[in-house]
Order: C-alpha cells, then structure tokens, then sequence
C-alpha cells in the first residue's frame, strides 16, 4: 500500500486538541503508521498571528494522491477550517508532504511538497518519524535537508500527553 507523509497544523482554539481530532478523523481514511511529537512553531511568511501546533504523520493508503487530498480537505472542513486569509490563522491545516516517490505537479496538488525544505516547523517533526526517507526531486534525506536548513523559526517540542 502506497505510503504518505503528513504535516499537520493548528493556530487557533485548543490547537492540540484540534490535531488530535485530525489524527482521529485521519484513521478513518488511511492506517496511521506513526506520529511525531508536538511542536509549537512561530508563524512563517504571516507573523502576525499566533503561534502554532504542529507534527507529521506517516499514513498508508489504498487512496491515489488527489483521493487522499480530497479526503484532507474534508477533514479539515468538519473540524471547522475556513480559507478566508492566505497563510493566515486557521483552525487545522492538513498538507501532504510525500507520497512515496510521486512527483506530482497539478494546479490543485503539488507533490512534494513544494516549500517543505525550507520550514523547520515541517523537517523538524517530520525527522522525527522519517530521518532518512529520501526527498524524490532533491534527491537529500530528511535530515539532510533539515540540517541544510539557516538559524532561525523556532520550533519547540512540546513536553504534553498525547494519549
């Protein structure tokens, strides 16, 4: 069964209570492998807006690429996201990061992700769970590319029961 990572991400209400409900709702589409821990990150490109919870997540699915993302972005509207502002504040943010090996690039889907080696707040959990799976385009491991990563976003982990 084909493999995914996951990025998941809350900035607003009880944040980690509202990754839990994700990773819930999660196990209802896909098998979840493995979860990192939690971080709390600062806000990237928008500053202006409280910090965020995020971790990562590796699923196995029988569902193609754009079945998984259509499964996220349903998710995401049952536990109250709203797209009203760019980069902005949001109650859940569910990205796909990897999907085995696919190079995807469609208006609606990029695959990987296209800015995942440039967030500490993503390669931070996502090291985690995955140090040595390989970027398909960058041809780098995870932690190659999170030690390629300059000072600064500062993510820390959270030290909170997540059972």
């Amino acid at each position: 069964m084909p493999r995914a990572y996951l990025s998941l991400g809350s900035n607003l209400g009880d944040r980690e209570a509202l990754l839990r409900r994700a990773l819930s709702r999660l196990a209802a589409v896909a098998q979840v492998i493995a979860v990192s821990s939690f971080y709390e990150t600062e806000p990237v490109e928008f500053n202006e807006q409280p910090r965020f919870v995020n971790c990562a997540v590796l699923i196995a699915t029988s569902k193609t690429p754009q079945e998984l993302m259509a499964s996220l972005l349903d998710i995401e509207r049952q536990l109250g996201r709203q797209r009203a502002e760019k980069k902005g504040p949001r109650l859940i943010d569910i990205d796909i990061l990897l999907f085995d090996d696919n190079v995807i690039s469609l208006n609606e889907l990029t695959i990987p992700h296209p800015a995942m080696q440039q967030r500490r707040f993503v390669l931070e959990p996502l090291v985690e769970i995955a140090a040595d799976a390989v970027h398909p385009v960058l041809k780098k491991t995870i932690r190659e590319l999170l030690d390629a990563l300059p000072p600064g976003q500062k993510v820390t982990k959270l030290q909170i029961n997540e059972s």
